[in-house]
């Protein structure tokens, strides 16, 4: 009997001792926050990312604030909204990212370019969620749900070929960048350090994909 209640209260101490330790290894870094989505972002979503028919809760969202690094060794601060469930992994990536100066041109929400994806992507902008369909279909993507990430959109662009052997190059200018063999800055590559956070949480790589090549693109 004694030597239980000693061992009770030896686990119970070494679980006081080690709690803060555990805490201070997840506090965020500076200038990187998780959060519920403020009033005013709310508001800036409307009629945009989040329609009025837009089924997908308030609440299963998540408002990230990060800092990242541009081509010039700039630091610039960046906001993105995703769903809860990712939010946690996307923080963390972005961390890391940050931690090595892996360049990212912009992190701005889509709203800021009237949730136009085209747009956002000629402007090499950094986003996840907003309500839509693939385009070009009725299916929708799984930015929607903000269970994607996209990166340096302008320089890893999406490609896809039609049945009648027509390429559809988005954004419409990334044409140049569609052959990966050749040596520019933003590129995303299998093995680098963007792919290999995502992929190590669990994300799959769209520049892995058979039918439709989405090198910017991330999802869970």
């Amino acid at each position: 009997m004694l030597n239980r209640s000693y061992m009770r209260w030896f686990l119970l101490a070494m679980a006081f001792l080690f709690m803060p330790l555990l805490a201070f290894s997840q506090k965020r870094c500076p200038g990187f926050s998780v959060s519920m989505i403020p009033d005013n972002v709310f508001v800036r979503m409307q009629g945009k990312s989040y329609p009025k028919s837009c089924p997908v809760r308030r609440q299963d969202l998540r408002y990230l604030r990060l800092l990242h690094v541009d081509r010039n060794g700039h630091v610039r601060h960046g906001e993105m909204v995703c769903n809860k469930a990712i939010a946690n992994d996307v923080i963390e990536i972005f961390e890391e990212l940050y931690k090595s100066r892996y360049p990212i041109a912009s992190v701005r929400l889509i709203d800021d370019f009237g949730a136009d994806d085209e747009e956002s992507m000629r402007a090499n902008n950094s986003s996840s969620f907003c309500y839509r369909a693939v385009r070009g279909s009725k299916k929708l993507s799984a930015h929607a749900r903000g269970m994607a990430v996209d990166i340096n959109t302008l320089y890893n662009p999406c490609v896809r070929r039609l049945r009648s052997g027509k390429m559809v190059v988005q954004p419409s200018v990334a044409v140049k960048y569609v052959d990966r063999r050749g040596a520019f800055p933003y590129k995303i590559v299998k093995g680098d350090l963007a792919w290999r956070l995502f992929t190590s949480h669990g994300f799959k790589w769209g520049g892995a994909w058979k039918s439709v090549k989405d090198y910017q693109h991330f999802e869970k």
